[in-house]
């Protein structure tokens, strides 16, 4: 019998159709000039990454906006607004592996990129952070002839093993999914240069049975302990401020908020790069109206979830009876950074209820600024989180305001190109859509339809 469920996508076309209309994007680049547009500024972006740095490193930290008693802001800020952004790479592809969702396959492979640059943006924060960052590798144990161990008790080796741990297995899942891509497109290729680069990567792959048994194993056993890392690495990360007596951060609600959070960003910015990817490569047979319909409404769930974070944090403050929690709620409502607050909650929440209609959701320009309102809603979330709790001192003599420094714009604005150019590296050079995974479904829809 056929299925009433509409179709993932479109069944007027073969199965050759989707290998050709993915495989040309690195054998036939369809989108040179935007590419090369967006590289250049990308690599301008990374100069400015890379001056920042020297002169950082150079001079100190000192050249930040830091100061007592703000001394975590942009470098911490970002750090946990990086990480957020690269989430969703994990909960598209892993979980939803996990549980059978077809619609992840036009997705998951440009979004466990983005997880990919996103996590290496976080974690050069910690390390420039540092006072001294060429000796970074003390946060490892290694048999010292002085027998100093890292402390382990320290939120800044929390953050070592964390990103260390993501960014290891983030890669092992994204290139395990990679490979019978790479053969698809090594076999397609007509230039011996591609076939021996794409050959080296594709490990030989045939598409044997064995190779299919081996290769699920290893995939879906790889994306079993990918779930559980998107809620340990935010949570050890909510954890970096829970875990102090700071009014503001001392909460036991800041591990799922914090979870929820980093999924609504991430989700956003996939949304964002899917309408971008879809439009610059002419795939809207593969990335179809039907894959941002559902990905609005994913975003529109975990917002809801977050804007339920908003509301309770609120709650728990003056259920608390703590004057000093209290005192920073009303300050993030009407103190001087007031604007961080109300900038979260206008960006984050009011564009976000559009997504309840469903021209909205299926609207490329709309859902793109929805996805890009909420990437800036976030930010300011993290700056309103650490600088409303710090820039008032316990004692009224230390209280002191924050104002960033061009160099904590610069160091920001580089890692964009940081992220971006290793980005537009992949979708230039490799499949940023899965080939089998798409033709496997358009397969079994096409049976269930009565036309295979």
């Amino acid at each position: 019998m056929a299925s009433t469920s509409p179709p993932i996508l479109p069944l007027d076309q073969s199965l050759h159709d989707v290998s050709v209309e993915i495989g040309r994007v690195p054998l036939r680049f369809p989108a040179r000039v935007p590419w090369l547009i967006a590289f250049l500024f990308s690599l301008g972006l990374l100069l400015l990454f890379v001056v920042s740095v020297t002169w950082l490193l150079t001079w100190g930290v000192g050249v930040w906006g830091l100061n007592i008693p703000v001394n975590w802001a942009f470098a911490i800020h970002l750090y946990v607004w990086w990480l957020g952004l690269g989430h969703a790479g994990t909960l598209i592809s892993a979980m939803l592996l996990l549980m059978g969702q077809d619609w992840r396959n036009s997705l998951n492979r440009f979004a466990e990129a983005m997880t990919l640059c996103a996590v290496v943006c976080a974690g050069i924060y910690p390390i420039i952070h540092l006072g001294r960052p060429w000796f970074f590798y003390w946060m490892f144990p290694y048999p010292a002839t002085m027998g100093v161990w890292p402390q382990f008790r320290s939120p800044l080796e929390w953050d070592i093993w964390a990103v260390l741990t993501y960014l290891a297995v983030s890669l092992l899942f994204w290139y395990i999914g990679l490979i019978p891509d790479l053969a698809t497109v090594r076999d397609r290729a007509r230039k011996r240069g591609w076939q021996v680069f794409f050959g080296i990567f594709a490990l030989g792959w045939r598409g044997s049975a064995h190779h299919w048994a081996r290769w699920q194993k290893a995939y879906r056993t790889t994306a079993a302990i990918a779930v559980p890392l998107v809620v340990s690495v935010h949570s050890e990360v909510s954890l970096l401020f829970a875990s102090g007596q700071i009014p503001g951060w001392h909460s036991t609600i800041f591990p799922p908020y914090f979870v929820l959070g980093a999924a609504f960003s991430g989700f956003a910015m996939v949304a964002m790069i899917a309408l971008v990817v879809r439009h610059f490569f002419g795939l809207k047979e593969i990335v179809t109206d039907r894959h941002m319909d559902v990905l609005a409404k994913v975003l529109l769930a975990s917002g809801l979830m977050t804007a339920y974070g908003y509301v309770f944090e609120v709650f728990d403050a003056f259920y608390s009876g703590d004057g000093r929690e209290i005192a920073t709620t009303y300050d993030r409502f009407f103190g001087l950074y007031a604007w961080s607050y109300w900038g979260a909650i206008l960006f984050n929440f009011v564009p976000l209820q559009g997504l309840w209609f469903r021209k909205v959701r299926r609207s490329p320009v709309l859902l793109f600024m929805i996805g890009t309102s909420v990437v800036i809603g976030m930010w300011l979330e993290r700056y309103m989180i650490l600088v409303t709790s710090l820039y008032k001192d316990f004692l009224v003599s230390s209280f002191g305001e924050y104002h960033t420094t061009f160099w904590d714009w610069g160091t920001y604005l580089g890692t964009i190109g940081l992220f971006f150019v290793p980005f537009l590296l992949f979708i230039r050079y490799i499949p940023s859509i899965s080939i089998f995974e798409d033709k496997e479904v358009l397969a079994r829809e096409k049976r269930e339809a009565g036309r295979g």
